[in-house]
């Protein structure tokens, strides 16, 4: 895809994901997405991409930079290590979110599991030499209203 045809297709994602509380058909139907807030490491620009994801048994999210297999890793990884501290869109609601990349033996281990839960992942590391990037995004209380108590992760409050 070029870059036009890609964000236009992006903004398409976008658009039909706010629209229907993070839900979108097509192509990526069934598939769990947020939009990702990032901010330009160079431009400072404000952008908005939307993201498949693993949601992990300790609430945080796994993220990878795939790029569909391309030989450069997507614009948003520079952006997401520039500047670590953003937000994402869950669903209807927006969460503050502190990425971490993988690296080691960690980064190894949740590919595998990413890997096998996800042909597609598996499929865009065998199109590209590089290795593709894995974050975890670790969500912060959403900002969609007052504080009612803690939050225990996506979609779910707490009863204490």
């Amino acid at each position: 895809m070029t870059d036009s045809a890609t964000a236009a297709f992006n903004a398409r994602i976008i658009e039909e994901f706010r629209a229907n509380g993070g839900s979108v058909g097509g192509p990526l139907a069934g598939t769990p997405l947020i939009l990702l807030h990032h901010v330009g490491a160079r431009s400072g620009i404000a952008r908005v991409t939307p993201l498949a994801y693993s949601a992990q048994p300790d609430g945080r999210l796994a993220i990878i930079a795939s790029a569909g297999g391309s030989p450069i890793h997507p614009d948003w990884y520079h952006n997401l290590r520039a500047n670590p501290r953003t937000k994402i869109e869950l669903g209807a609601r927006t969460f503050g979110v502190l990425a971490l990349e993988l690296t080691g033996t960690a980064r190894t281990d949740l590919w595998r599991k990413l890997a096998a839960e996800s042909p597609n992942a598996a499929e865009f590391q065998t199109r590209t030499t590089r290795q593709i990037p894995v974050f975890l995004l670790a969500l912060q209380p959403p900002d969609d209203g007052p504080d009612d108590g803690p939050d225990d992760g996506p979609g779910r409050r707490s009863a204490r």
